[in-house]
């Protein structure tokens, strides 16, 4: 590669010899020039095009209990049939996940962006215009397809463009827009029935609705640039890899020289009988599992927890409830985890907020009174949502983007994801169950219980914040008990 110039801030720098006074070329990698590259316009705008992904993906799943609750009356679903319609999404996700991970660490991230959007537009117009129960399970089967893609690719993508220090934010940042989707689901739902729009229509236009951010960043995924890490490593092209990159960073780094990445190969065979790779898997996708567990079957299932709370509140105020809990609890818990998890550490925030969950549910469970009366209930459960975002629902997307080897980063994520999806799914039907069976408060006595078991599994992984994917890579490769450095 052509020697270049640098400019302040570049990590291919020229060392100026003292005593001959002749530049001599400092041979950098594509790693280290992305873990020290300055925050720049291109992330902001990598964040934005991945999270509008992530406010579709929340949209599209959170909205469907409102969606749910009507149909059930309208087409007089049982209770297994309005479960079907609330977790045919998350199943598909399940599946989403495996697959487009896998693919992405075949042919590359940028492919997989991409279709996995297209797939999230097909799915919610599908979904819209579905006319019968089993079309709209099916329609949502691939939506779901299209979600679950979305994470290992968004997740990985994000945390291989970025730098050491702010990665954790800038993948955290990704999944915050979460938040915005879980807002505006409840929102677009009680401002459609407050403003008299009959509910066969309203539920139509709330799944439909769905497609609009995907296809409003559809293109600009197309123009986003393949990840240099993949192409440095899994394809050996680091001087492709570094005019990508200096394309994305606006021109701040410029690279003298660099070296020959030697080409990583893993089989998927090598990967499940590799003894730390196991450990990995154990580490995000049971966290993740047991957390989506606990999180989307209470949350998909909270109509149907209100109405025990307060069974004399219509559907409007049961909304507004779900949203001021969105608004006053999530929202600032997503900030928190944005703002802080750099600092705190990503496992240890994991730790925090499944410790936190537990207490909580377990202290509903354990209070009568707490389950009776709307405003305890409210503020209890309101605070398990604060360190459910400010914890484990931030950080079981960001932890496996980065303890997996590049050459298998998103099959590792995605195996994650949909292991995590398969206990939303279980959640979504065991949670309902539950309440028949044993009630809310031994209902919240598994959740509790889930929570505790995630917590357990958390330390079983490192602690990536602050320290390079590479050198996350090399510590588990050596399966060894020490926290790899954190740089300052």
């Amino acid at each position: 590669m052509t020697d270049a110039a640098t400019t302040p801030g570049s990590l291919g720098a020229h060392d100026e010899n003292s005593a001959s006074g002749t530049d001599s070329t400092v041979v950098v990698s594509v790693h280290s020039l992305l873990d020290d590259a300055p925050t720049s316009r291109f992330h902001h705008r990598a964040v934005f095009i991945s999270g509008m992904g992530f406010f579709t993906d929340a949209y599209d799943l959170f909205v469907i209990s409102t969606v749910a609750t009507i149909l059930a009356t309208q087409w007089h679903l049982s209770t297994t049939q309005t479960s079907w319609v609330t977790g045919s999404a998350i199943l598909g996700a399940f599946f989403g996940a495996f697959i487009f991970g896998r693919i992405a660490d075949n042919f590359g991230r940028k492919t997989v962006y991409t279709v996995v959007a297209a797939i999230m537009i097909i799915g919610a117009i599908a979904s819209a215009f579905a006319p019968n129960f089993a079309l709209l399970v099916v329609a949502r089967f691939v939506l779901g397809l299209g979600i679950g893609g979305d994470y290992p690719v968004s997740a990985v993508l994000m945390s291989e463009y970025s730098n050491r220090q702010n990665r954790g934010r800038l993948v955290g940042l990704v999944f915050s827009m979460q938040a915005v989707g879980l807002i505006v689901g409840p929102l677009v739902g009680l401002l459609l029935l407050s403003s008299g729009v009959n509910s066969s229509l309203a539920w139509r236009l709330l799944l439909g609705l769905g497609a609009v951010p995907a296809a409003a960043v559809i293109y600009l995924r197309a123009k986003m640039p393949e990840s240099p890490r993949f192409q440095a490593s899994v394809k050996g092209q680091s001087a492709t890899a570094v005019v990508e990159l200096h394309t994305f960073t606006n021109g701040v780094i410029h690279a003298t020289s660099v070296d020959e990445t030697t080409k990583r190969r893993m089989s998927f065979s090598q990967f499940v009988r590799n003894r730390q790779m196991l450990m990995m898997i154990l580490g995000t996708a049971g966290g993740w599992f047991l957390f989506d567990y606990a999180y989307y079957g209470n949350t998909l299932s909270l109509p149907s927890i209100l109405k025990q709370v307060s069974p004399n509140a219509s559907l409007e105020m049961k909304l507004f409830l779900t949203l001021t809990m969105f608004v006053v609890f999530a929202l600032p818990g997503y900030a928190l985890a944005v703002w802080k998890m750099d600092r705190i550490g990503h496992r240890k925030l994991q730790i925090i907020g499944f410790a936190v969950m537990a207490v909580c549910f377990l202290a509903l469970a354990a209070v009568p009174s707490f389950t009776t009366l709307v405003v305890p209930f409210i503020a209890i459960f309101g605070l398990s949502y604060l360190f459910t975002e400010f914890g484990p629902n931030t950080t079981t997307f960001v932890l496996p983007s980065e303890v997996f080897p590049v050459e298998m980063r998103t099959t590792g994520h995605g195996i994650a994801a949909g292991v995590g999806k398969l206990g939303a799914f279980a959640g979504v039907f065991v949670v309902p169950q539950l309440q028949k069976g044993v009630g809310l408060r031994g209902m919240l006595v598994v959740a509790g219980a889930s929570a505790l078991l995630g917590l357990a599994v958390t330390f079983v992984l490192p602690e990536p914040s602050q320290v390079s994917l590479e050198d996350v890579s090399e510590h588990r490769a050596r399966n060894s008990n020490r926290v790899p450095r954190r740089h300052a």
